[in-house]
């Protein structure tokens, strides 16, 4: 921890803080590289397991724009998010931006001693700044699970909730249907709902944009026509899965393409250079957050079908 940040007085309560959180990190890749990885690199380099633990706080932070992915998972106790001796911050949130959605039951974030009240599927935006953050669930038998993305920030932007239906109110932004988009078709295995939670025009954010893709029952593939985004990086989180499910995702350049296995409420890390697609054995859900250079949703680089190996 930062050294002076506390004191002597509080230092046990800290260290039960810290038993509940923890960080892993992740150095860069290179494609060179990534070409000759076995299967067991592959995953120790970009599968993200083991999230949702019951309560505690899981981070990977990423060298890769310096993305932090996590989970929080709050049951009998109340999680309390700090700043790890990697970050080297007061609070967390110091010189960072945050998206949260929480993918299970009803749950409480608090910000700065304010409680926003999440439901299944919404969101929240905190901006840099905020220095207290903490979880709760209502019902620790149906807890939350809150998936948590974090990119740096160069200013501060208002801490929003976001649902995905109901009716605007002060500090709580409804998607806008522009920004739900149906995509696909049943007869090509790909029909799905894209549902935009943090992009600019909706919800302000220093670089982060993030949002959520519905697979329709019978629909297996996303992303395909695949593409890369090479001014931004990208995770995906897999989750609405059966015990027994799996989804194939393929990453890599277009011309060395790879494949992770991957099965409910697991991440998984794309840099820039890689595609970014998925087919599964049952339709699914997943949620992406892209940091980087811009957050232009449709700044992509597309990889024709012939040209992928």
């Amino acid at each position: 921890m930062v050294q002076g940040v506390f004191n002597d007085k509080n230092f046990d309560i800290q260290k039960k803080i810290e038993m509940r959180l923890n960080m892993e990190l992740r150095t860069a890749t290179s494609p060179k590289d990534v070409k000759h990885y076995t299967t067991q690199r592959l995953r120790e380099e970009f599968l993200i397991d083991d999230l949702f633990l019951p309560d505690q706080i899981k981070l990977v932070y990423s060298h890769i724009d310096r993305i932090i992915t996590g989970s929080a998972v709050p049951l009998k106790k109340v999680l309390h998010l700090t700043a790890k001796e990697e970050l080297r911050a007061e609070y967390f949130l110091q010189r960072r931006e945050m998206g949260i959605i929480n993918i299970g039951g009803r749950g409480t974030v608090t910000v700065d001693k304010k409680e926003y009240k999440l439901e299944h599927k919404d969101g929240i935006y905190l901006g840099m700044g905020v220095k207290e953050v903490s979880f709760a669930s209502e019902d620790e038998n149906n807890p939350a699970k809150f998936y948590l993305n974090s990119a740096p920030a160069h200013t501060s932007y208002p801490t929003v909730l976001i649902r995905p239906n109901g009716i605007p109110a002060k500090d709580v932004v409804i998607v806008q249907e522009k920004n739900k988009v149906e995509l696909g078709s049943k007869e090509m295995a790909n029909h799905r709902v894209i549902c935009k939670y943090i992009l600019p025009g909706q919800v302000e954010s220093c670089q982060l944009v993030m949002g959520m893709t519905k697979l329709m029952s019978g629909s297996v593939w996303n992303t395909m026509p695949c593409h890369t985004h090479d001014r931004r990086m990208e995770v995906y989180l897999y989750f609405d899965m059966s015990e027994d499910a799996l989804v194939f995702h393929y990453m890599g350049e277009p011309e060395e393409t790879r494949h992770i296995i991957m099965r409910n409420e697991q991440a998984v890390i794309s840099p820039s250079w890689s595609i970014h697609s998925g087919c599964g054995t049952q339709a699914y859900t997943f949620i992406w957050g892209m940091v980087g250079e811009n957050q232009d949703f449709d700044d992509m680089d597309s990889c024709t079908m012939q040209n992928l190996k």
